[in-house]
């Protein structure tokens, strides 16, 4: 067992706190130790319950000496995205216009989990109402990507993304509207799980766009995120079997100016650690991906703008404004042409996916931009391959693949509606083929 309880795989915690070698206080202490060593060069906490978490975790320990074990998860310690409501904790945003906010409820995404046995340690940093970022202008620091605090985490669970990585939590919820939960984990090196739509409520969070919104989990590993599965979605089951499994590989979106030259070489060398694995791989066809992205991003901006362009013009900051006020643009023709098409576009990714278990492509197209490369107030596209499958609400999962010019990079693994169990044991047996998974930032 590592000397550092921090660093215990949740299924090698779940047994030392079974066995009575480990307790929960013990579990979340450490965290909240880790928290106040790392988080000051990193960024990620912009609220810590330490007080609440720790009671909760002798109240977890009282439990499982009774005899009661509550699940997977029981005394296993999470954090929480600054968007999804915790009764109690003044969850913002990252937005001044909701500086005094302070929540009344528990969203049911938190809620299933602290059912289940976890224990939420605090809220981590969002970029500002999930919308774009980093902001100079931000209701608070943004996180610093652990790999190289010059680079960004990627958005909007920036600091979901960041405290994973870093190693101050090993879970984290997050929201996905068009790749806010795997993007950030491709740039950090971590696994970004958005479920089918609709299988984790999208109640108790501040909403950016209702008809791409989801709530995500970041986890260390894909070992880790499966030992959530359950609490996340209250389905259980046995595990899929892999015998026999085919994947549709949608090489062509990896083929863009945009992408960093070592992308392609990372996929195909995937591709082939799967196929070692026993998949068998084919290449298929994909629609265009301009043309997806035109319409769910035609729709997430319209939305937006519904949700808070009342406010956008004095209430946020530059970045979030920008974002926000472009939704205005876009008329009710645009987003009428949006949803009709979802239909479509949803057969259409089933139809690639076809007689295969699922799809592989890339997350990003390249790893985390430099903070440089923002000029305040002006919004930067990042090449990404992941708000398709928002407007479409199949589940996809970012786990790492390997590296490119020292930074991390994400394979992507897309099911169909309701497969979350098939793609998150894809990226256990991909994980368990590689060692990319098993590397940290360095820390002192």
């Amino acid at each position: 067992m590592s000397e550092d309880p921090c660093d215990l795989g949740l299924e090698e915690a779940a047994a030392a706190l079974r066995a009575g070698r480990l307790t929960s206080a013990a579990l979340v202490q450490a965290h909240l130790d880790r928290i106040a060593e790392r988080d000051p060069q990193v960024g990620a906490f912009v609220h810590v319950a330490g007080d609440a978490a720790l009671a909760a975790a002798q109240d977890a320990d009282r439990r499982l000496a009774d005899g009661e074990d509550l699940g997977p998860l029981h005394g296993i310690p999470f954090a929480v995205k600054d968007l999804i409501d915790v009764a109690g904790w003044p969850v913002r945003g990252g937005s001044a216009l909701f500086r005094d906010r302070v929540a009344t409820h528990t969203a049911p995404a938190v809620q299933r989990l602290v059912e289940g046995g976890a224990i939420p340690l605090g809220l981590v940093a969002s970029y500002e109402l999930g919308t774009v970022g980093p902001d100079e202008e931000s209701l608070y620091r943004q996180p610093v990507n652990p790999w190289n605090p010059n680079r960004i985490t990627g958005g909007s669970s920036s600091g979901s993304a960041a405290a994973v990585a870093a190693g101050m939590v090993r879970l984290a919820l997050g929201t996905d509207t068009g790749g806010s939960v795997r993007s950030p984990a491709s740039y950090c090196g971590v696994v970004g799980w958005k479920p089918t739509a609709g299988m984790v409520p999208t109640d108790g969070i501040l909403p950016l766009s209702p008809s791409l919104d989801h709530v995500g989990l970041i986890a260390r590993t894909a070992a880790d995120a499966r030992l959530a599965f359950p609490a996340m979605t209250g389905q259980g089951g046995e595990p899929p079997s892999l015998t026999g499994l085919t994947l549709a590989y949608g090489r062509s979106w990896a083929v863009d100016e945009a992408a960093h030259p070592g992308l392609l070489p990372l996929l195909d060398a995937a591709a082939s650690s799967l196929s070692l694995t026993g998949a068998a791989i084919t290449i298929v066809d994909l629609p265009d991906y301009a043309e997806i992205e035109t319409a769910a991003s035609d729709l997430l901006l319209a939305e937006a703008f519904a949700s808070y362009g009342h406010a956008a013009e004095t209430g946020v900051g530059p970045m979030a404004r920008a974002s926000i006020l472009s939704g205005a643009e876009i008329g009710s023709g645009r987003t009428d042409a949006a949803r009709a098409r979802i239909d479509t576009l949803r057969a259409q990714i089933e139809a690639a996916i076809g007689p295969h278990g699922a799809l592989i492509l890339p997350t990003t197209l390249a790893p985390a931009p430099a903070f440089a490369d923002f000029r305040p107030g002006v919004p930067v596209w990042t090449p990404m391959r992941t708000i398709p499958f928002n407007l479409t609400g199949q589940p996809a999962l970012s786990v790492p693949m390997g590296f490119a010019d020292g930074l991390p990079l994400g394979l992507q693994i897309v099911g169909r509606l309701g497969a979350d169990p098939l793609i998150l044991a894809i990226a256990a047996a991909f994980e368990a083929a590689t060692d990319h998974g098993a590397i940290s930032p360095a820390y002192a």
